[in-house]
């Protein structure tokens, strides 16, 4: 009773056994290329807004809102289009005149408004700065360049990362005493991230100088060869 059982499993064993054998890789080399490529920023957006404060939360509000308004009137004015600004942030808080967190301690309320801009062209900055002081903004938060067609800079680093995989695969196959065959796989790590290299978060007033800076766009690939004994 037992003989077909075993027989049975003899037979499976050898079904499975090519199946098996088909999941062993084929001899390769995989390494990482890196590669990255410098651009000059050509877009950049300023976050700037204002404060106001008042006795009471509807005299914050109303005032606020009135000079906000005013800034908003003033982008429109210097040519800004609308699609290039919007409201970041919106708040009314209670001040107290101590840690306390009763309404007792109320003393005022402060009213803030903020707005984003961006600017399509990067010699415009120091105006827009002016125009937004001019019109009542006392609160110049952060300025951060960006490259507005990164992916055509970025096809330049995939290329030279791809050249930097093939490079340090070559010395590995030398070492080994092997040749490279054919890419069997390429795979880039992550999403490329611009490194910002012309980034302030510090407030600004009118007339401060401006270093645009350069974007350093950056790439990694994994790429494995097929590899055959040398010739």
């Amino acid at each position: 009773m037992k003989r077909p059982l075993i027989l049975a499993a003899a037979s499976a064993t050898l079904l499975a056994a090519p199946a098996l054998a088909q999941t062993v890789p084929p001899p390769a080399i995989s390494v990482t290329g890196e590669a990255s490529v410098s651009v000059a920023p050509d877009q950049v957006q300023i976050d700037g807004g204002v404060t106001s404060d008042a006795k009471t939360a509807r005299e914050a509000s109303d005032a606020n809102n009135a000079a906000m308004g005013k800034v908003l009137l003033a982008l429109k004015g210097a040519g800004i289009e609308e699609k290039d600004y919007q409201t970041s942030r919106l708040s009314l808080q209670p001040q107290f005149a101590t840690p306390s967190k009763e309404r007792a301690g109320i003393v005022s309320f402060r009213a803030s408004n903020r707005v984003t801009v961006k600017i399509r062209d990067v010699t415009k900055i120091a105006n827009v700065i002016d125009v937004l002081v001019g019109a009542g903004a006392n609160d110049i938060g952060g300025i951060n360049f960006s490259v507005s067609q990164a992916s055509k800079h970025l096809d330049e680093a995939r290329e030279k990362a791809i050249a930097d995989a093939r490079r340090k695969a070559e010395i590995y196959a030398k070492a080994a005493g092997v040749t490279l065959g054919e890419p069997i796989s390429v795979s880039e790590e992550g999403a490329p991230v611009p490194l910002h290299r012309g980034k302030m978060a510090a407030p600004m007033a009118a007339g401060a100088p401006i270093a645009q800076g350069e974007e350093t766009l950056s790439v990694t690939v994994s790429v494995s060869w097929a590899i055959k004994p040398a010739q």
